[in-house]
């Protein structure tokens, strides 16, 4: 687990993307399906800010918070971006993982993107009780300070402005790394096998054109 397979998503089958919508999820699904399309056809000529904005509000809008065991019936699935939109629904996970695929497909590299596991402090800074949380950072230039895409909040912080957030580690298609910063091919916990499943079955929906 501590190097995983490259993922670049710089093209869609969108044929079969439609197909997998269709048959899991309808016309309902397919109506989400096509609101994405249109997002990244609207992003693609725009500079990586904006395309982080309209990614991070586009899913942050459309998708209903809810929790794997209501969704799917089961403790913890990592959805794909098309089971996402296919339910109009998703958990933390879900929701970065959406955000991850969706900046690949419109050009940002994989190494400006990590999903980060987090323990967010609930109830202020000064509170004890913290839940497990998952977000998306960007970093602009490597070592830069990442800005943080979260379902909790609509606006984009620096990650020194989320003080209610503690990083665990973090992680993209091509490793592992202690917290944000720290050095990368640090282990990460065994449920990191559901990232690679989750690749494939991405792929499968038409993620990898």
């Amino acid at each position: 687990l501590l190097l995983l397979a490259p993922y670049r998503a710089a093209a869609v089958d969108y044929e079969r993307m439609q197909s997998a919508m269709t048959q899991r999820f309808g016309q309902t699904g397919m109506a989400s399906l096509r609101e994405w399309q249109k997002l990244i056809q609207d992003s693609t000529p725009s500079d990586e800010a904006a395309k982080i904005k309209r990614v991070n509000e586009f899913f942050n809008r459309r998708i209903r918070f809810g929790d794997d065991q209501e969704i799917w019936g089961q403790s913890d699935y990592w959805a794909t971006p098309l089971e996402t939109l296919g339910k109009g629904a998703g958990d933390c996970e879900d929701f970065a993982i959406s955000k991850y695929f969706s900046l690949l497909v419109l050009g940002v590299p994989d190494d400006k993107l990590r999903l980060i596991y987090v323990q967010a402090r609930l109830g202020g800074m000064n509170s004890s009780i913290t839940q497990a949380h998952m977000v998306l950072a960007f970093y602009a230039v490597p070592g830069a300070e990442p800005l943080i895409l979260d379902n909790l909040i609509n606006d984009l912080q620096l990650a020194s402005r989320r003080r209610d957030l503690t990083p665990v580690f973090s992680f993209n298609s091509q490793g592992i790394w202690q917290g944000t910063t720290g050095p990368r091919g640090a282990g990460g916990p065994a449920s990191l096998s559901r990232w690679q499943d989750l690749l494939n079955r991405a792929r499968a929906e038409g993620f990898d054109g």
